[in-house]
């Protein structure tokens, strides 16, 4: 049976701070029995609405409807893993949860903590997972160190210079990782400041890394067919072999697969199919019309059933060890992963001859300068190509010049 859960929240009128503000309270009823505890909130008695329970005042009202949705999480995530809870132990969870550290690596913590509860309102664990990563690097650098954590008050710019550093030498990191690690770092320092831990960010002036330009890695042209030639061994990885299959053929994202409906899918007057769709990350539409192997696999799944998306694929984060891993069986030189079809896709278009226009809108970019760079790969192969086909000459005029 199912526990009687809410929530009330209230303010003290008569318990007010000397800057006129005062804290808002969360009282927990769970199957009758009541506990409370305080939200970190503080807003004017004038600003509160008793009757709706809200804070007159964006900025902290949206705080409490975090605050609301981060206690129904931690409620049904009890319930899930327990069977059980109640209003104490629903309040001691939310106390560690909700409190404030005064340590790095223990608000890094809290932080990744309330970044899983949100990974699950918005179906998605990718900062989740980026955070877990930025995180332990942190933890190691400390370690290094001679530390299990430090206070906010004793991180200097020399802490945030040598974190760089460390990264740089003994994680032999790319800028674009090490960018990724402050981030989280400087987010863990103005959460401290937004908390009245710290003042100032004292990390203010260390500079981010200068990225390198972006490389479009992609699956070439033979290692596709060769893709298309080996059928997986389980079921699992022949679902994933064809949706990177589809992908390489269509351009969409892995996202976009994920979220493809049989209402995207239609037919033109000469029987050819397409899609048409917005894209997940830049909310452009895009059209395609489909390749016959593409066609091919769409028809062995779902078509008919807008209420079921048409691949059955698994989350994002589930699919990235079986990507590579069909890569090994491949005997791919480089790790393959789901990037490479959608990169190859914009590839072997611009290699077909097909216009920046049309590719632009087949793959939903925004902007035709993001399509550009697909040409950029393809002058780059030519001009080596150009240039192995020269040095080839050489040896052959060589060669030549010897004999004689």
């Amino acid at each position: 049976m199912r526990s009687t859960f809410r929530q009330l929240f209230y303010i003290n009128r008569n318990k007010v701070k000397a800057d006129g503000t005062t804290a808002v309270l969360c009282r927990i009823s769970i199957d009758g029995k009541q506990a409370v505890l305080t939200t970190g909130i503080y807003c004017q008695p004038s600003d509160w609405n008793a009757k709706k329970g809200i804070i007159k005042t964006e900025r902290e009202n949206n705080r409490l409807i975090e605050f609301r949705s981060r206690v129904e999480h931690t409620y049904e995530h009890i319930l899930k893993e327990t069977g059980v809870v109640s209003s104490e132990l629903l309040k001691n969870t939310m106390v560690g949860v909700n409190s404030t550290p005064t340590m790095l690596l223990q608000a890094g913590e809290v932080e990744r903590e309330r970044l899983r509860l949100r990974s699950i309102e918005i179906n998605s664990r990718t900062s989740y997972r980026q955070s877990g990563i930025s995180q332990r690097n942190l933890q190691e650098f400390l370690f290094s160190r001679g530390m299990e954590d430090i206070d906010f008050s004793d991180i200097t710019e020399e802490f945030g210079e040598s974190f760089k550093v460390y990264l740089k030498t003994v994680g032999e990191r790319r800028a674009g990782y090490i960018n990724k690690c402050i981030t989280w770092l400087n987010r863990l320092i103005y959460i401290a400041i937004d908390q009245e831990i710290l003042r100032c960010n004292p990390l203010e002036d260390v500079r981010y890394e200068k990225k390198e330009p972006p490389k479009h890695k992609h699956i070439s042209k033979d290692d596709l067919k060769r893709l298309m030639e080996t059928p997986m061994p389980d079921a699992r990885l022949e679902l994933i072999r064809r949706a990177f299959i589809f992908s390489s053929l269509t351009g969409l994202a892995y996202v976009d697969m994920h979220r493809l409906y049989p209402q995207h899918i239609g037919k033109t007057a000469e029987g050819r199919l397409y899609i048409r769709k917005q894209r997940v990350k830049t909310n452009v539409e895009a059209f395609i019309p489909l390749h016959p192997i593409a066609q091919q696999i769409l028809m062995l799944y779902n078509t008919t059933d807008d209420n079921q998306p048409v691949f059955p694929l698994p989350v994002r984060d589930r699919i990235w060890y079986d990507i590579n891993q069909i890569g090994v069986l491949m005997g791919l030189k480089e790790d393959l992963s789901y990037h490479h079809a959608r990169h190859g896709f914009g590839t072997l278009a611009i290699s077909a001859g097909l216009s920046i226009e049309s590719i632009a809108k087949m793959m939903g970019h925004a902007n035709i300068n993001t399509t550009q760079v697909y040409a950029q790969i393809t002058e780059q192969k030519i001009s080596e190509d150009m240039d192995k086909l020269i040095e080839r000459r050489k040896t052959m005029q060589n060669n030549a010049n010897k004999t004689g």
